[in-house]
């Protein structure tokens, strides 16, 4: 018996369809891309001089699912589906903000990428848990990044992050 292309045990079958289009597919792994980001987060210095926190659940993360434009088709659950742009790029100059999350959760945080329609930041903190950052407050969107996936992904409300 052979499995049909969209069937995966990893991911949902919605959300498997939407990262295949985006160019994702198991075994993806850009390590020399993600060591760009890498030395590009860990060289910028804010005017105040703050720092990026780089570690291995964001390179990780990065060479798996970085660069990807993320586009779900269909309803979402309870919030429309989120359109993503994973580069880690569009937190560069929010080395601050990430540092004061890090220390509120006491851990270190990276960026991610980014909720396209709302410009939230995606962040994933050394465990691998991820974060969305946006005008209207700090979200908690999965322990793991195929978790938040899931979440951005099908439309699911995330959980407000209280410290």
């Amino acid at each position: 018996m052979h499995a049909d292309r969209t069937s995966t045990t990893r991911f949902p079958v919605p959300v498997d369809a939407a990262l295949r289009t985006a160019g994702w597919q198991p075994g993806r792994w850009d390590i020399k891309q993600a060591e760009y980001w890498a030395d590009a987060l860990r060289d910028h210095v804010s005017p105040a001089g703050h720092r990026h926190a780089v570690f291995p659940a964001a390179v990780e993360a990065w060479a798996e699912f970085g660069g990807l434009h993320i586009t779900p088709s269909g309803p979402g659950r309870q919030l429309a589906p989120a359109t993503l742009d994973l580069d880690p790029m569009h937190g560069l100059h929010l080395a601050r903000t990430l540092g004061d999350l890090g220390r509120a959760l006491a851990t270190e945080v990276c960026p991610l990428g980014e909720e396209s329609d709302s410009n939230a930041l995606l962040a994933i903190d050394t465990e691998g848990r991820v974060y969305a950052l946006d005008h209207t407050g700090d979200w908690y969107l999965g322990a793991t990044l195929d978790h938040a996936l899931n979440t951005l992904i099908t439309g699911t409300e995330p959980a407000r992050l209280t410290v």
